[in-house]
């Protein structure tokens, strides 16, 4: 079955970017699910939307992370990154790659990415 799993680096100082990649297997990023998308969780906090990449290459961000996010993907891989720039405290939080069309079907099972100096 489609599985996803979130890697990067667990600790990120303030104004530094964050980075995130999601490896995809049992599935494919261009053809399987329309989109592939991030989500976070903050401590005490409910699920926050991040953005998302379409198996076409569309992109689409929350409004309120837009000008700070990047997202790509890297099709030979079958992986796609998450990129968001000058962190401060508040971004801390678990970060999940999903899959999904109207809802995300597949999860990975989030990494926890604190920002801290």
């Amino acid at each position: 079955q489609v599985q996803l799993q979130e890697s990067g680096p667990g600790l990120v100082k303030p104004s530094q970017t964050l980075s995130l990649t999601c490896t995809v297997s049992g599935g494919s990023i261009t053809t399987n699910y329309y989109y592939w998308s991030w989500i976070r969780q903050a401590p005490g906090k409910g699920l926050e939307w991040v953005g998302a990449i379409a198996y076409s290459g569309s992109l689409y961000d929350s409004p309120s992370l837009k000008s700070r996010t990047s997202i790509a993907r890297d099709t030979a891989k079958n992986q796609f990154t998450l990129q968001l720039s000058s962190v401060t405290p508040e971004d801390t939080a678990v970060y999940y790659c999903a899959s999904g069309n109207d809802a995300m079907d597949y999860w990975g099972k989030g990494t926890l990415v604190t920002v801290s100096s």
